[in-house]
């Protein structure tokens, strides 16, 4: 069975992506959900298109992300070639870098291939060690 090599494992990571634009917050201590039911990336070892579902729930401090420009950030993933677990820990970096959260969560549930399904979650503030 072949290996998956360090330049799949880091497809993707550095990808120039549009940015996300936020707006100031009006309110105190609410949380958001945004779900993207349609993601979609290629995956770089096969090049075979994978399918899921987007999560994000934040609560906001000073900024609230924007829907539309998410909604293009996240349909730039689609000819990008990029592992599940990249794509969640990305969309987390991104998010947290364009709005500075309280907190965030993003999660991402990928469709089936070869009978596997993945759930792939990444939180912030980021603590080292997962509570479940």
């Amino acid at each position: 069975m072949p290996r998956y090599m360090d330049k799949e494992a880091k497809a993707g990571l550095r990808a120039e992506l549009p940015s996300i634009e936020t707006f100031r917050n009006q309110f105190p201590d609410y949380e958001i959900t945004i779900e993207a039911a349609e993601f979609t990336s290629v995956c770089p070892k096969t090049g075979l298109p994978d399918f899921g579902t987007i999560l994000i729930r934040y609560i906001p401090a000073g900024r609230v992300l924007e829907l539309k420009s998410l909604k293009e950030y996240l349909l730039a993933y689609r000819d990008l070639g990029i592992f599940y677990e990249n794509v969640v820990n990305r969309i987390l970096e991104d998010v947290v870098k364009a709005c500075r959260p309280k907190s965030a969560v993003v999660t991402g549930e990928f469709n089936p291939r070869g009978g596997i399904r993945s759930v792939i979650e990444a939180c912030y503030p980021r603590s080292g060690s997962r509570k479940r």
